[in-house]
């Protein structure tokens, strides 16, 4: 062979440039990650090594609907309450450090196995800080063993983590046929049991004196809700005392006061006893405050007027902080007549001093008080303009909307059966999933496309035809041919250790789901021509480009956790480096085994 057949033509100079340029513009982080995939595919159209007829395709391709899918169903268990359930007996029991990293990482390894990865951490990140809170330990000890955990665990299954999902469309546009639900496993779980065993001893490495940002929902002091709730006759804590009801929220939640008997005021000590229709003012977090109210089944005494709303398009739970300037400042909600003149519903009431606060209805606010408001999310812009309260960031507050325990983890695993027994293919058993949540009124529409994570999508359907220019021009072939000479007289586990780690190289700097595009062409084409199966090396790119443990830019979760551990740039590399060494020793020998090369 001579150097001249290695020459690149002219359109795959352009690719080169184009990929090249994409490159510079990922690592130089000016412009969003979309906004430079859109940048991409206009060049490659404008250039011509994308037919204009052809720019679009990949927002049609199945391994995008697939994730837009499996992100939404994500979304749908976060809020569903049932990990609250699972976890709440288990947290008090974690008190040990090596007990709390290795447990919290297993808990969101296999989360992450059958979710969304950052959503999987997004689950487990404020039980962390809780876990931490308690001990009295420093945040940074625990986050960035979730940020891999939740890595690895993304390994296990098809819908673990996108660029799984993009392999599988890769592999059927290759073979004929994609990677089904669990063909990932036998590699992934044991990658992703010696990294969580890693994690559990290699903790010590992390700096952890280092201080966190405080948590959006740390700005305000959250743990100071008031909320007023009425107990049904039908509750099951009707006749119990008020110890058993505080201990649904973990310590994090107090009776402040009991009214009955015609609205007369009891201040509650631990052997009271609840007898039906007590109106109770709970003083806590709100996230603990909402565990009450769904295991007690008790109902929100401001709520129990708002209208049903299936559709989730009309009515909604907002917070905001009362400003000095507001004209609620020194009235009460009843004088103000909030639900008559203005449609909201007052659901709880957030103060800094932790005083026992009267009924709701006739507290007088303060300026800083935090608001929990429940009406038309149209007109609410409006109206906390007028009242002169402004908006919180969300904080996912699920006060007084109906709960669905079960039904999302359902749906989702009947999809997960229904594409591991090849009954439908894996894009439409999700979005079956999806509909059938969004039909019995578990998922608010809104929900569901606040779910989505758009800049990801727009990411994969922008890149996904440049990727496929890569072969079209013969781009995939020239790299893979070049890198077959470099690897002559090796053995095959050679160049799949080569496109390992180089996929794991990369994927720090581009997208993981961009990596995985420009490298599995290039691990297909170096099989192909050394004469190997490419199921090895399609495996190797989908663990590489998920592995990525060394900067906190290459991927969502290690950024997430960045803040509130406040870890630097440089903190990765510690834990990181010696978990990328175990991923490689024992990533290589299983692929070997279990998707044998020859």
């Amino acid at each position: 062979m001579t150097l001249a057949q290695y020459l690149p033509a002219a359109d795959q100079l352009i690719i080169f440039a184009i990929l090249l340029g994409t490159l510079v513009l990922f690592v130089w982080d000016r412009w969003r990650y979309d906004v430079v995939a859109l940048i991409a595919l206009f060049v490659s159209v404008i250039t011509g090594v994308v037919p204009a007829r052809d720019a679009f395709q990949g927002f049609a391709d199945p391994a995008v609907v697939t994730v837009a899918a499996v992100l939404v169903l994500s979304g749908a268990i976060r809020s569903s309450g049932l990990l609250d359930v699972i976890l709440r007996p288990i947290l008090p029991k974690l008190k040990q450090p090596d007990v709390q990293v290795i447990s919290l990482s297993f808990m969101v390894a296999a989360l992450s196995a059958f979710m969304n990865n950052v959503g999987a951490l997004a689950i487990m990140l404020p039980v962390a800080l809780r876990v931490a809170q308690r001990t009295g330990r420093p945040p940074a000890a625990l986050l960035m063993p979730l940020a891999f955990a939740s890595l690895l665990g993304g390994l296990v299954t098809l819908i673990g983590t996108p660029p799984n999902i993009l392999i599988s469309a890769i592999r059927h546009d290759m073979v004929g046929e994609g990677f089904t639900m669990f063909d990932f496993t036998p590699v992934g779980l044991g990658v992703a049991l010696a990294g969580v065993v890693v994690i559990g001893f290699g903790w010590r490495l992390i700096p952890i004196n280092r201080r966190g940002e405080r948590a959006g929902e740390d700005k305000f002091r959250v743990e100071d809700y008031t909320t007023e709730v009425r107990v049904p006759p039908t509750s099951p804590y009707v006749g119990r005392n008020i110890g058993s009801l505080e201990a649904l929220g973990g310590g994090d939640v107090t009776v402040a006061a009991i009214f009955r008997e015609n609205y007369r005021r009891y201040v509650p000590h631990g052997h009271s006893m609840l007898q039906a229709d007590d109106i109770l003012l709970l003083e806590g977090d709100p996230l603990a405050v909402k565990q009450v109210v769904d295991a007690a089944k008790v109902e929100l005494v401001g709520g129990a007027e708002a209208p049903h709303d299936p559709s989730g398009d009309g009515y909604g739970v907002v917070e905001a902080v009362v400003t000095t300037s507001s004209p609620l400042v020194g009235t009460s909600p009843a004088e103000l007549g909030l639900r008559r003149r203005f449609g909201l519903n007052l659901l709880a009431i957030g103060r800094h001093d932790r005083r026992a606060i009267t009924r709701l209805k006739s507290v007088r606010l303060r300026p800083g008080d935090v608001l929990v408001l429940q009406g038309r999310l149209a007109a609410m812009p409006d109206t906390l303009g007028e009242l002169g309260c402004l908006p919180l960031a969300e904080r996912n507050l699920r006060l007084g909307r109906p709960r669905w325990l079960w039904l999302p983890a359902l749906a989702m695993g009947v999809a997960v059966l229904a594409s591991a027994l090849n009954i439908v293919p894996v894009s439409i058993a999700f979005l079956g999933a999806v509909l059938v949540l969004l039909m019995a009124g578990a998922l608010p529409l809104k929900d569901a496309y606040s779910s989505v994570d758009w800049p990801v999508i727009v990411l994969l359907g922008a890149l996904i035809p440049v990727s496929e220019a890569l072969r079209t021009t013969g781009a995939t072939d020239l790299i893979a041919g070049l890198l077959a000479q470099a690897t002559t007289g090796l053995p095959p586990i050679a160049a799949l250790a080569l496109i390992l780690v180089a996929t794991m190289l990369i994927t720090p700097v581009l997208n993981n789901a961009a990596t995985v595009l420009v490298m599995a062409p290039i691990g297909g084409g170096l099989a192909q021509n050394l004469g190997l199966s490419p199921d090895a090396f399609l495996m190797a790119v989908a663990i590489g480009a998920s592995c990525d443990f060394l900067t906190p830019i290459g991927h969502q979760s290690n950024t997430l956790v960045m803040g509130p551990a406040g870890y630097r740039f440089g903190d990765y590399w510690r834990l990181g480096l010696p978990l990328s060494l175990t991923v490689i020793a024992v990533a290589l020998p299983l692929i070997a085994i279990f998707w044998p090369m020859r």
